[in-house]
């Protein structure tokens, strides 16, 4: 595999990691340049309304006293990219000849390909002070923060109707190595949290765009549920010196009632409190903190297993003339804080899940949900796991 560097025009990173060639062995390189006359986003521009001159400043986040969450305000988002046509879709290589002229990947093909969203929720200015803490109104109660994060985009494949669930091993595996290449740089920069790399996959779920890919949030403060999952290895471990991802895999495996698939480095698995009509969780045998630790065999039985599963959960559901239905799905990699004193009781993982109930339901978080935060489950865990292995076995995966 081979990992080039460049910059889009208005100065965002972007990196091409390469598995085909001529690109990774170096024998042709991708095209580094964009011809595309966007204005350096961290310079001063005109503001429309007004006419005044501005500087951008980027989005805050202000914290919430209720809950002690810090939530962005990232207006600008609100002008991003929606359902584009095929043709017209940013996220597609270069194409010669198209009324479209603003894709973000310079070149006319690519194996997989990260950059930096051009419509962040989380982005720091160079030079920005990170620990800058100013008042909402005026109001000591009210603390913001520079939202001063990091969103990646990461394009799985240059096939605008693929999906994960059909690449082969070597491109999952280049998928993998990106993930962690970017998850070793984001965790250096200063500020950072955690690291979230993550694909939403279908209308169902919110996207935007079609186009196979993915995220990686470089978050500037840890998310409410790395935050309480942090806070509950903690307590664990100091009430029994274990790890309880580890106990939480060994209990699983020891059960064995909710068990999807097992490989030499990797357990699939429903958890026993699983909250949502699909939800499957994928961990490592060992502790390992973050993707950059984990070995070259790991990435490898990942690529080889991960596909699999999607594979099988495409079948999870089947229409009025059981065709099988495409798993509308979030998928995310639960990384240890930056923090060394949270960091030492974690493991990382997968959790994969589905708000689609039914063939024609979608699980909706209504009243107890999102009110009250008080989770209720339409099925059990058990019926999960019972179904999940029955369409592994109907899409040959098991």
């Amino acid at each position: 595999m081979r990992i080039t560097p460049t910059k889009l025009a208005d100065g965002r990173d972007l990196i091409y990691f390469d598995d085909s060639e001529p690109y990774a062995s170096g024998g042709a390189t991708r095209r580094l340049d964009d011809p595309r006359p966007l204005a350096d986003r961290t310079a001063p521009f005109t503001d429309p309304a007004t006419g005044a001159t501005r500087v951008p400043t980027g989005p805050e986040m202000r914290l919430d006293r209720l809950t002690g969450e810090w939530i962005p305000m990232a207006s600008h988002r609100m002008n991003r990219t929606f359902q584009p046509s095929a043709n017209a879709c940013p996220l597609c290589p270069a194409q010669p000849g198209s009324d479209y002229q603003d894709g973000e990947i310079p070149d006319t093909s690519y194996d997989v390909v990260v950059f930096e969203n051009r419509f962040p929720s989380y982005w720091r200015l160079p030079g920005q002070d990170v620990s800058e803490v100013w008042q909402v109104d005026g109001q000591s109660l009210w603390p913001a923060r520079h939202a001063a994060g990091r969103c990646e985009v990461i394009c799985f494949s240059p096939g605008h109707t693929d999906a994960v669930a059909g690449v082969s091993t070597t491109r999952m595996r280049t998928i993998v190595e990106a993930w962690a290449h970017r998850t070793a740089f984001l965790e250096t920069q200063e500020g950072i949290a955690t690291v979230y790399p993550f694909e939403n996959r279908g209308p169902e779920i919110g996207v935007t765009l079609p186009h196979p890919h993915g995220q990686i949030y470089a978050y500037p403060a840890l998310p409410p549920k790395t935050a309480t999952m942090a806070r509950q290895a903690g307590l664990y471990q100091e009430a029994t010196g274990g790890n309880l991802f580890a106990d939480v895999v060994r209990a699983e495996l020891d059960a064995g009632t909710r068990l999807l698939a097992e490989t030499g480095h990797w357990v699939a698995y429903v958890p026993e409190a699983a909250r949502w009509p699909v939800e499957v969780h994928i961990s490592p045998r060992r502790d390992v903190p973050s993707l950059p630790e984990l070995t070259e065999v790991e990435k490898q039985d990942f690529a080889e297993l991960y596909p699999r599963l999607l594979r099988g959960l495409d079948h999870f559901f089947v229409d009025d003339a059981g065709v099988p239905m495409p798993l509308p799905y979030i998928s995310g990699w639960l990384q240890a804080p930056v923090d060394p004193s949270l960091r030492e009781p974690w493991r990382l993982h997968v959790q994969l899940f589905s708000v689609r109930r039914a063939a024609n339901k979608l699980k909706y978080l209504a009243g107890s949900e999102s009110g009250a935060g008080a989770w209720i489950s339409d099925t059990t865990p058990e019926r999960i796991a019972d179904r999940a292995r029955q369409a592994l076995q109907e899409a040959g995966e098991l």
